[in-house]
């Protein structure tokens, strides 16, 4: 097995040869607010289309994350909420929800009220989970600016977390589904899905660069009250630094991302310095601490309240304003507009 300081050095390397900037991402889902920058409560916001119904109740999730969305159980709800966003200078919406028995979030019935979201020049992302030819036909034709899928490795996790009866290949299927109708795909892998254990993810990130994906998003397992997980301990920093090195070496091309979900404190500036350190193209919800190691390492830091899964639609720069953080010769920072 390569030594991880050269699998870090070789996932640097790969870095170099793309824009020396790195994007934080801060949706609006999120209070976020440091000394750097803040964002607005409305600017990108989280739908669930089956309110806090779940049918996969999922080992580590139990369908507590839903309770973070707008509940949108009806097309004409999903209308009204559209209509309030805008009102609010919403600029983007996640369409998700809790999954069927298949592993499918039921957004088909929900195509019509997603392009009035997209006509309401709203941008559009879609959690579908697994996903039919005729659902990603119905998103495509919506609008949806991407689709945002969940992989998986091994076997024994799609059954035992998510409680599915499917094989890795069903989810590398979802995704060609998805390129097949037209749509853009940013692919998810938790590091420590099997109860804190890594199994899988590089199976998953190998099947993701087979589908060729606008940007790969790597989140790590948060420990989350009233779930099966609730006492579990997140993978190591040597074990996560190894994927996410990994990531960056089997997509040497695609705009990689650290994503929402990670475990909080001394553990969260550690991992997020090592995604910085292995090449990462944008963070989201950064601790200080990160801005100040990225750009000690001579990146142009930039902020969006978009969602960080969009960079790999290059059109961040032109869709929302970007405040680049330079950092002066006394050590103090500044905000200038972006150019």
């Amino acid at each position: 097995m390569q030594g991880l300081s050269n699998l870090m050095r070789q996932a640097w390397e790969i870095r170099q040869n793309h824009a020396p900037q790195i994007i934080f991402s801060a949706p609006g889902a999120k209070h976020y607010q440091n000394r750097f920058f803040a964002n607005h409560r409305n600017s990108f916001v989280n739908l669930s289309v089956t309110g806090k119904a779940c049918a996969c109740r999922c080992a580590h999730c139990n369908g507590r994350l839903l309770e973070t969305m707008i509940p949108t159980p009806t097309p004409e709800e999903m209308c009204r909420v559209v209509d309030r966003l805008v009102e609010k200078g919403c600029r983007g919406i996640l369409v998700s929800g809790g999954a069927d028995s298949r592993g499918e979030v039921p957004l088909l019935p929900f195509a019509n009220a997603i392009k009035y979201a997209t006509g309401k020049g709203l941008r559009v992302l879609a959690h579908s989970g697994l996903i039919r030819r005729e659902t990603a036909i119905a998103l495509r034709k919506a609008g949806v600016d991407q689709v945002l899928l969940d992989v998986i490795g091994d076997e024994s996790t799609i059954q035992e977390v998510y409680h599915l009866d499917h094989k890795p290949n069903d989810y590398l299927e979802a995704m060609l589904t998805c390129r097949e109708a037209g749509l853009s795909i940013a692919p998810h892998v938790v590091i420590g899905l099997h109860y804190g254990r890594v199994l899988g993810e590089i199976e998953a990130l190998e099947m993701i660069g087979r589908a060729d994906p606008e940007a790969v998003v790597l989140v790590i397992i948060s420990p989350m009250k009233g779930t099966d997980m609730a006492e579990v301990k997140p993978p190591s920093l040597e074990e996560t630094a190894r994927v996410f090195a990994t990531a960056r070496i089997l997509n040497p091309d695609i705009p990689l991302t650290l994503g929402c979900a990670r475990p909080p404190g001394r553990y969260k500036q550690k991992i997020e310095k090592l995604a910085v350190d292995c090449g990462f193209n944008a963070i989201a919800y950064p601790d200080e601490a990160t801005i100040t190691h990225a750009r000690n390492r001579e990146l142009q830091v930039f902020f969006t309240e978009e969602c960080c899964s969009l960079l790999g639609l290059g059109e961040l720069s032109s869709r929302v304003t970007l405040a680049p953080l330079i950092i002066s010769r006394a050590g103090t920072w500044r905000k200038t507009p972006f150019i």
